[in-house]
């Protein structure tokens, strides 16, 4: 069985936020993907069910993440595990700007991906 964090419409809302405030590398059932891609399903997840809160929740965690990266002596996962992941969101633009966000955390570009972040963050609030 694996250890790997499910992120479905059975998962509580209550999880999805714990996992939103935590730092989803340092919790058990996340394996080796990017913590970054764990918050962007439960963050997907939330937004679809009109959880209040999950825009500043996903937005807070990832820049804390982002902070982790561009320290630089962070072991934070590189590989892009799920490349289709930004198709959750019903957002095109925001689907977008997560893709290439992704990309650049990937790419170790962190000052490409620190404007792509502001760029999420204008999108998520002119909805």
């Amino acid at each position: 069985m694996s250890s790997e964090l499910v992120v479905s419409a059975t998962t509580p809302s209550r999880q999805l936020l714990r996992v939103l405030r935590s730092q989803p590398d340092l919790l058990p059932q996340t394996g080796a993907s990017l913590p970054e891609s764990v918050l962007w399903r439960c963050y997907c997840e939330l937004r679809r069910r009109g959880e209040p809160g999950a825009d500043s929740h996903f937005l807070g965690s990832v820049k804390l993440l982002h902070r982790r990266r561009s320290i630089g002596g962070s072991d934070l996962p590189t590989d892009d595990t799920d490349p289709e992941e930004h198709k959750l969101v019903d957002d095109v633009m925001l689907g977008d700007l997560w893709r290439a966000y992704k990309r650049a955390i990937c790419s170790l570009r962190i000052g490409p991906a620190s404007q792509l972040l502001r760029d999420l963050e204008a999108q998520m609030t002119r909805n």
